[in-house]
């Protein structure tokens, strides 16, 4: 792709016609695209701690872990009976040796394991609200990802184009939260493009056990390129889409005459963004887009987390629990 701060266009555009300023679009893809510098990394990285470690302690907590249950129940231990306790609890083995009444005490078996799959496609290189939709999802992923492992749960990281490109495997701990962190926002793909129905068929062939799936994408692709694979991956799996768009998908801003590029493909096309009529155009494919999205979530049941660069992305997850717990 050119180097957009060479264009003489004042900015320019993704697939979906939404406009990027070259100067912020580069700068977070590093000079001439090199990788971030380390001291700069650790910064970002322990200021996304610091604010999502806040949230989860003060907005999340509780409605993660009442939200997303166990496996079921698993024995703990017998005690004597008590006035109460149910007979179908009795153990009856231990009660004829001892000659008294024992019952079995059983607890929720909590651990989890929670799946990230994160859109690393070229589309997400793009934020018109001071945010480019990659940063949102990297402090989406630790959110949850700490929300997850504050309770016990164990957490992996799938990062997607066309293909996945890059897995860490599920683990608990903080140390791994963090690794998460820095993958999210220092992995460069190799390709460009977004296959949903990919990263959903890899979760299908992996995935034995029931798991917590969590996809962060800007669903951009046509809801038919992905609903079998998105059918066949919610019989088993718990699958939450979170869909991260940019305010310039809803309504495009005056701009005059502007250099569009999809990013995936590099095609680019001239656009004039003072005719009435084209934003008019763009901003109705843009909801027929979002519509079509809906209706197949809600076809299969799904209940999505809508975030916007910019925006209250923590208010959207407490939303979701909220809903979550009320059906439940």
């Amino acid at each position: 792709m050119r180097d957009d701060r060479r264009q003489p266009a004042g900015a320019r555009t993704d697939r979906a016609g939404r406009t990027r300023t070259p100067d912020r679009a580069d700068a977070h893809d590093d000079q001439d695209g090199a990788s971030l510098d380390h001291r700069e990394l650790l910064a970002r990285i322990r200021k996304i701690e610091i604010i999502t470690t806040r949230k989860v302690n003060e907005q999340l907590a509780g409605q993660y872990h009442s939200v997303f249950k166990g496996r079921g129940m698993s024995f703990d231990e017998v005690r004597p009976y008590q006035p109460g306790d149910e007979i179908r609890f009795i153990d009856w083995n231990v009660t004829a040796r001892s000659n008294e009444p024992f019952v079995k005490r059983f607890v929720e078996e909590r651990e989890l394991t929670v799946m990230l799959l994160v859109d690393a496609s070229a589309s997400l290189r793009f934020g018109s609200n001071l945010q480019l939709k990659r940063e949102v999802a990297a402090e989406l992923a630790a959110l949850l990802a700490f929300s997850a492992t504050k309770n016990n749960d164990r957490v992996g990281l799938a990062m997607f184009t066309d293909t996945v490109e890059h897995v860490v495997t599920p683990k608990k701990g903080k140390k791994h939260v963090l690794r998460l962190i820095s993958d999210v926002l220092t992995f460069r793909p190799a390709r460009r493009g977004t296959r949903i129905d990919e990263a959903l068929g890899w979760m299908t062939r992996i995935g034995r056990r029931k798991t917590i799936c969590f996809v962060v994408s800007d669903f951009l692709e046509p809801p038919e390129s992905f609903e079998k694979a998105l059918t066949i991956v919610a019989r088993r799996h718990d699958v939450v889409p979170i869909i991260v768009r940019d305010r310039i998908e809803r309504e495009l801003p005056r701009l005059g005459l502007v250099l569009a590029e999809d990013l995936e493909t590099g095609r680019e096309v001239w656009i004039d963004t003072d005719s009435a009529a084209f934003r008019e155009r763009y901003a109705a494919e843009n909801a027929r887009r979002r519509k079509r999205l809906v209706d197949l979530l809600r076809r299969k049941k799904l209940d999505a987390i809508e975030v916007e660069t910019g925006g209250s992305y923590a208010k959207a997850l407490v939303q979701f629990f909220e809903l979550r717990a009320r059906r439940h």
